[in-house]
Order: structure tokens, then C-alpha cells, then sequence
């Protein structure tokens, strides 16, 4: 009797995570929808990360995508976490994936920032807006990722990364202007930038 109930417990919450991964993240049939399956259990179904410390993907460019993915899985980039996941990317296609992720629609997020801190960041951003955009939008045709509506958590971190030179840009001249901007910003800083970016929809 306990086995039937088991088994359609098991079945009914498949249905219900079919469903929610049908109804969210596009057809299963897609290229690159069953593939990217292993990166929800982090990024949310469809990419949009329900946390405040893992990076959306929903929409993210499909070249910045690969050049992350790749990074990672050569350990270009490091991160325990994502090394094993990225190499799986690259294994079992990561051109599908990427495609996957850059066709989902990043949804809208409720954000609750200081709106002192907002401003604080807005002013700093001037700063980044060469190579991410006035808004955040980035820049696909040089590779540079959008900031726009990412998770504040995150941004936060990977600019600490890139201050503690934990994190590089293979270009030389912009490598040393990061560094330059970042050196003359403190934590509290980086929390204000996150929270003017992670705002902006």
C-alpha cells in the first residue's frame, strides 16, 4: 500500500516539475531544454535564478555564455562548484545550452535595495558604463556580460573577486583599468553598485 502511495507521490511531483519547467522555460523538445535541465537545481528553471547569490541567465548572450562556460570548465575561472557543471556543458553542448538560456526571458524580480544606496550606486556606475552600458545592457559585440536586473549578491561578489585580482579580462589595457576604477572602491561600495544594478529592470 505505502509503495503505490510512494510511486504516485513520485509521480504526481514530476508532473508538477514538467509542468513548471513546460510552463516557465519553453518546450522540452527545444535544442538545448533537456540539457540544461542540470543547471536548474541552481539557476532556476529557464535561468531565472530565485536567489540573491546565483547569477540569471534567462536572456543572458549566448558568446558571453561560452566564453563563461568555458573559462570555468579550463579552470580559467574558479569555482569548485561550477567546474564540474561547465565541463558538463561543454561535453554535451554547450552551443545548444547557450542558445537555450539566450531565448528565455529573464523575469521580473522583486528587489528590496535602500533607495539611499540606489542612488549612492547609480553615481558610481558612471564608471562601468564603457563597457557595460548607461543601463546595464552590456555589450554583445565585445563580450562584456549586461548587469541589468542580476542578482545583487552575486554582482557583489565577483567585484570583490575582481578587486582581490581573483578574476582577470584577457585583454591587457582594460584588465588595468578594473583594476584602477576598483581600487579606489571599498565593500560598501560594491553593496551600493549590486543594489543600483540588481534594480534596474
Amino acid at each position: 500500500m505505502w509503495k503505490s502511495s510512494l510511486i504516485s507521490l513520485v509521480v504526481s511531483s514530476l508532473v508538477s516539475l514538467l509542468a513548471a519547467f513546460n510552463a516557465d522555460a519553453g518546450p522540452l523538445d527545444s535544442a538545448g531544454a533537456q540539457k540544461s535541465l542540470v543547471c536548474s537545481a541552481c539557476h532556476g528553471f529557464a535561468g531565472n535564478a530565485p536567489g540573491n547569490t546565483v547569477p540569471i541567465i534567462a536572456g543572458i548572450n549566448a558568446n558571453y555564455f561560452k566564453k563563461a562556460i568555458t573559462d570555468y570548465a579550463e579552470g580559467k575561472r574558479l569555482s569548485p562548484e561550477m567546474e564540474p557543471y561547465a565541463k558538463y556543458v561543454v561535453q554535451f553542448g554547450v552551443d545548444d545550452i547557450a542558445g537555450y538560456f539566450a531565448a528565455q526571458k529573464k523575469q521580473p524580480v522583486k528587489v528590496k535595495a535602500d533607495p539611499k544606496a540606489v542612488s549612492r550606486g547609480a553615481t558610481l556606475a558612471t564608471q562601468c558604463a564603457a563597457c557595460h552600458g548607461v543601463k546595464g545592457d552590456g555589450d554583445a559585440d565585445r563580450v562584456f556580460p549586461a548587469l541589468r536586473g542580476q542578482a545583487a549578491g552575486f554582482l557583489q561578489a565577483q567585484l570583490t573577486l575582481f578587486r582581490a585580482d581573483q578574476r582577470k579580462l584577457e585583454d591587457a589595457a582594460l584588465d588595468e583599468n578594473k583594476k584602477r576604477i576598483l581600487k579606489g572602491l571599498d565593500e560598501n561600495d560594491f553593496a551600493d553598485l549590486a543594489a543600483y544594478y540588481s534594480t534596474l529592470k
